[in-house]
């Protein structure tokens, strides 16, 4: 075995131990999350940490699912609100990617550019003027004030012109030939390959909203209209705070996410390597 073979094996071997412990503790609050929610909270901060309950507790999951405020309604919203916001961002963002990579018109390139660059522009500043909007459409305390703002991404609109720009011109060409119109040529023949770039696109997006918080802290007033992120004030009041329901409520919480990017691991890794492959 040469001298470099060996090395490539020690290099190998650092990183994956390196990795391996970064990976774990980026894990262990999850871990931890997890072990709470089935403990009882005169056990949950005792030192050391007992990962595994010697005896796991539902109570905390009867209450947040049985409780005074159940559960399933926030998820219903939560639902409600990212799926409709995901499907118009990938709507949106794969027409408005398809047109800046493979369509030719007056100041493309420059659009592009003042698109991109309203990145730079922190949410934050654009919450009360977006108030003020709504508050004038009377689209306050109601779902369509968090919904509306979520259907256009500029980053989702970024992957997917990026994965546009490195399908052949060819496929363009040659649909043109067959008489096929510009909205066909991306519905029928380029959108099914860019199912990567969708899926990474779809991952992220879910992500965002699922977890957001501060769109419906700002728009929604009435608890019956809360998402999953606000709910879960609803174990927190003044002089107390029901930590091991808190948990119970993340975990559940949580799950979705956990489901959608098992499942659609594989085609994630291989849109967010796809994308940045050709300018």
């Amino acid at each position: 075995m040469g001298t470099l073979s060996i090395r490539r094996i020690i290099t190998k071997t650092v990183l994956t131990v390196i990795f391996t412990g970064l990976g774990i503790v980026m894990i262990a609050p999850f871990l931890w999350m997890l072990s709470a929610s089935f403990k009882l909270q005169s056990d949950m901060f005792k030192a050391p940490i007992e990962w595994i309950p010697h005896v796991f507790h539902w109570d905390s999951y009867k209450e947040v699912w049985t409780g005074k405020h159940p559960f399933y309604a926030y998820y219903w919203n939560s639902i409600e609100i990212t799926c409709l916001t995901v499907l118009g961002t990938l709507v949106t963002s794969s027409m408005a990617g398809f047109a800046f990579a493979k369509l030719s018109f007056k100041g493309k390139e420059a659009l592009f550019l003042i698109y991109l660059s309203t990145m730079i522009i922190p949410t934050q500043i654009l919450l009360v003027p977006r108030f003020i909007l709504f508050d004038k459409l009377h689209l306050v305390n109601t779902h369509a004030a968090i919904i509306l703002p979520g259907l256009f991404s500029v980053l989702g609109t970024f992957i997917m012109r990026q994965f546009f720009s490195t399908l052949p011109n060819e496929l363009l060409e040659a649909s043109k030939v067959d008489g096929a119109s510009i909205f066909r040529t991306y519905l029928q023949i380029c959108l099914p390959l860019t199912k990567p770039a969708l899926v990474s696109l779809l991952i992220l997006s879910f992500t965002w909203h699922w977890n957001e918080y501060e769109g419906p802290l700002i728009f929604l007033r009435t608890n019956s209209l809360y998402t999953l992120p606000l709910a879960l004030t609803n174990f927190v009041d003044e002089n107390t705070t029901n930590y091991t329901a808190v948990m119970a409520a993340s975990v559940s919480s949580l799950l979705p996410l956990i489901i959608l990017v098992a499942f659609f691991q594989r085609w994630f890794v291989e849109g967010i390597a796809s994308s940045g492959v050709k300018g």
